[in-house]
């Protein structure tokens, strides 16, 4: 079966066709500025691959009516419709990117799979707010967790990598980053929440934020909701740290002695290491740290300055295999007596992606991705 994925997001669309093995065939990425590519390329990227079989989408939410993947009919995208409120980042391309598939390809079945989907293993103390009961139970106020494919995937590489890996955390780092705790497979903690704003320093999202302060600039310093929402979401992270949110400008500055870029540096790295000690608490312990996305696979010295700080849990790097390491490829960079190991593992959603395709349209299990 030839699985085309549609992987659209909140600054591009990643489009991939993968053989019946999962060889790659054809792979076009577009830009896609707030989500937004240019009128009619995804229409044209799909049209420029050749047969297809399937097609499976990332779908960042799914809320709690999608916990696994499901073949997308109108009554699904009015549901999704309705969750666009949840991840006004990711939500509206998403769904962009679904109606122009099935504009375009309206013979073949598409499949949305869901990044929240692998966080529904998430135990009750994990994924309750300490909130009233009715915003519980009316509005579905919870942990949902995202780059559920991502840590799916980067779990099990993990396990494929090393003998000892029953305790897990993943670090998927990029214009958007969580961790996620991974026990045996399964997620047991994430850092993101009842949406993807939650959690780290990203490239314009605050990440974890005192509650109260939207709720005081609003009511005190008169901005409007709507300003709020978007300061959060596209005006703060780095770029409301350091002016930019490309982290590669970002370290250039901080290497020029930009003080702004030195405090946004050091926020990253506090809120993540810190992060990162809190999915080993959940744990009980640490076997493996997962480095993945843009930033942790491209980052050398941001993994190295990360794990400095991380003694404590085990963790500990070879220099050279760290620096040596190529884009793309997946590595052990751990020092060889380290007692917990750290991976770098390379993002492939697309191949969860098209095996819960597969599977969905061939009611296979989906415990385990296929490679």
């Amino acid at each position: 079966m030839r699985v085309l994925v549609v992987n659209a997001g909140s600054s591009s669309v990643k489009i991939r066709l993968l053989g019946t093995d999962n060889t790659l065939l054809h792979e076009v990425d577009l830009d896609a500025d707030r989500g937004q590519p240019e009128p009619g390329a995804v229409a044209a990227a799909i049209q420029s691959v050749g047969p297809v079989d399937a097609v499976g989408h990332r779908v960042v939410h799914g809320g709690t009516s999608f916990t696994g993947p499901v073949v997308v009919d109108a009554a699904v995208l009015t549901e999704l419709d309705q969750l666009v409120a949840l991840a006004p980042l990711h939500q509206p391309p998403a769904l962009a990117a679904l109606r122009t598939t099935l504009d375009v390809l309206p013979q073949v079945p598409s499949v949305a799979c869901f990044d929240t989907a692998f966080h529904t293993t998430l135990p009750p103390s994990a994924a309750t707010y300490a909130i009233p009961a009715r915003w519980r139970t009316d509005f579905g106020v919870r942990r949902y967790g995202f780059h559920g494919l991502a840590h799916q995937w980067a779990a099990h590489r993990a396990t494929e990598l090393t003998s000892y890996s029953a305790q897990i955390v993943v670090a998927h780092l990029g214009a958007g980053a969580s961790l996620c705790a991974v026990r045996d497979g399964h997620s047991v903690d994430t850092t993101m929440g009842f949406t993807p704003t939650a959690g780290l320093v990203m490239a314009t999202r605050c990440g974890d934020l005192d509650p109260a302060v939207p709720l005081w600039l609003q009511q005190h310093a008169g901005l409007a909701t709507g300003a709020v929402a978007t300061a959060l979401d596209h005006e703060s992270g780095l770029a409301g740290l350091a002016g930019t949110s490309d982290m590669r400008a970002v370290l250039a500055a901080e290497s020029a002695g930009d003080v702004r870029a030195e405090l946004a540096i050091g926020v990253w790295l506090h809120r993540l290491r810190g992060g990162i000690a809190a999915m080993a608490a959940a744990l009980g312990g640490l076997d493996v740290l997962v480095f993945s996305g843009g930033i942790g696979e491209h980052q050398p010295e941001l993994r190295a300055r990360t794990v400095a700080g991380l003694g404590f849990l085990g963790l500990a790097l070879d220099p050279a295999a760290n620096h040596a390491l190529r884009p793309g490829c997946d590595a052990d960079i751990s020092a060889p007596d380290a007692p917990a190991r750290t991976l770098v593992v390379h993002a492939r959603e697309d191949l969860v992606i098209a095996d819960q395709v597969r599977a969905t349209l061939t009611r296979r299990d989906l415990s385990t991705p296929a490679r």
